[in-house]
């Protein structure tokens, strides 16, 4: 039961990524929003790996090892996200690069993150969600609450509670380490406080 709740967070955490990449720059700049866009918006279960880390699959899927790698795939044809994204700030150097993604509809509705690449060879991969940089509470709770709260996910009501109050009640911190620590360990916590 905890792990399909840690697997419903994750796809929706991840499915956030599917959206459409807005605006162009040129040179390093234009190659970073290209591979989110692509990361994104793809149904092609291959750009799993071509575009995204190891890394990166782990922390939006809470799997690990092949397994991140499979959902990763399965998510990739599920077509579900963001309407739209501007991606700003972007930062390179020679191998690594940070960006700011601010998304419209989906899971991170009215949220902005900031993203970490890395390069490998020529190609741009995402690497990492490293925090909000715009956080709308509301917005999050809204979406967690209709999710976690329906009947179609298999929580029992109490334990869904519990994790709706894990997103009123923590502070930025506290639900970045639970979407993106990658382990499932927060949710682990939020279940156990809840018994």
């Amino acid at each position: 039961m905890l792990k399909h709740c840690f697997a419903l967070t994750c796809l929706l955490i991840f499915s956030a990524f599917v959206f459409v990449a807005c605006g162009s720059g040129s040179g390093e700049d234009s190659q970073i929003e290209e591979a989110v866009e692509t990361s994104a918006t793809t149904t092609n279960p291959t750009d799993c790996t071509k575009l995204n880390t190891q890394q990166f699959m782990e922390q939006t899927t809470q799997e690990s090892g092949k397994a991140a790698v499979a959902k990763c795939e399965e998510e990739a044809e599920a077509e579900e996200g963001a309407e739209s994204v501007s991606v700003s700030n972007v930062e390179a150097s020679d191998s690594s690069a940070t960006a700011e993604v601010a998304l419209t509809g989906g899971a991170l509705d009215g949220q902005a993150l900031e993203v970490e690449l890395v390069k490998d060879g020529e190609q741009w991969q995402l690497n990492e969600v490293v925090k909000f940089t715009k956080f709308d509470r509301a917005k999050l709770v809204e979406f967690v609450e209709e999710e976690f709260t329906s009947s179609a996910n298999g929580l029992s009501p109490k334990l869904a509670g519990c994790f709706v109050e894990a997103f009123k009640e923590g502070s930025q911190t506290e639900i970045e380490e639970l979407l993106w620590s990658g382990s499932g360990k927060g949710f682990e916590e939020v279940a156990e406080a809840c018994r």
